[in-house]
């Protein structure tokens, strides 16, 4: 296992939590990192995400744009999931990052998982880093993912949608759909 990855499992809890509280929480004790990011292209579904947000990126860097880009999982480092304008997060700038989230815990008396406290960091590493678009992935589901907190997407985009994560999605496709439908917003 990766440096970053044992300091997360160390220091979060590792159990799967549905919410928007916590992350709405951090978010603000950060400054709202995620309503200074460039335009975003949210992407959520079941199959395909990482596929469709690798060709998203691919066509704006080839079209010239600068491209910041949050996925997961990572296949080898952790540091994959965070993308600056084209180039993998450094593990200095990824650690600092990771102590204001843990400091902005702290302050604020909460916890994270750490889906939450690393789409923290890449939303604050994305809000402080210039670029022309943000192309980020959706975790688990889509209404209650920590990603769901970009209040005005550019683009929201869903993959393909079969059953995925019963236990916390439901068990039928209309069930799974209409939580990834949940980063649809008005205007985008």
């Amino acid at each position: 296992m990766d440096p970053i990855s044992e300091r997360l499992r160390a220091r979060h809890p590792q159990r799967i939590d549905l919410s928007l509280d916590r992350m709405r929480a951090l978010c603000e004790a950060l400054g709202n990192p995620q309503d200074r990011l460039p335009p975003v292209v949210h992407v959520a579904g079941t199959n395909g995400k990482g596929s469709t947000v690798a060709l998203i990126r691919a066509i704006a860097e080839a079209a010239g744009l600068c491209v910041h880009a949050y996925t997961s999982p990572h296949l080898v480092r952790f540091n994959e999931r965070i993308r600056l304008a084209g180039t993998l997060i450094a593990d200095d700038a990824l650690n600092a990052i990771l102590d204001r989230v843990e400091a902005a815990m702290v302050e604020t008396g909460g916890e994270a998982t750490v889906f939450e406290s690393t789409t923290a960091a890449g939303l604050l590493a994305m809000s402080e880093t210039p670029a022309d678009l943000a192309v980020i992935e959706v975790g688990l589901g889509g209404s209650l993912d920590a990603t769901n907190v970009i209040a005005r997407p550019l683009l929201s985009v869903i993959t393909p949608v079969d059953l995925d994560h019963a236990e916390f999605l439901g068990t039928t496709i209309e069930g799974v759909a209409g939580e990834k439908a949940g980063i649809l917003k008005a205007g985008a």
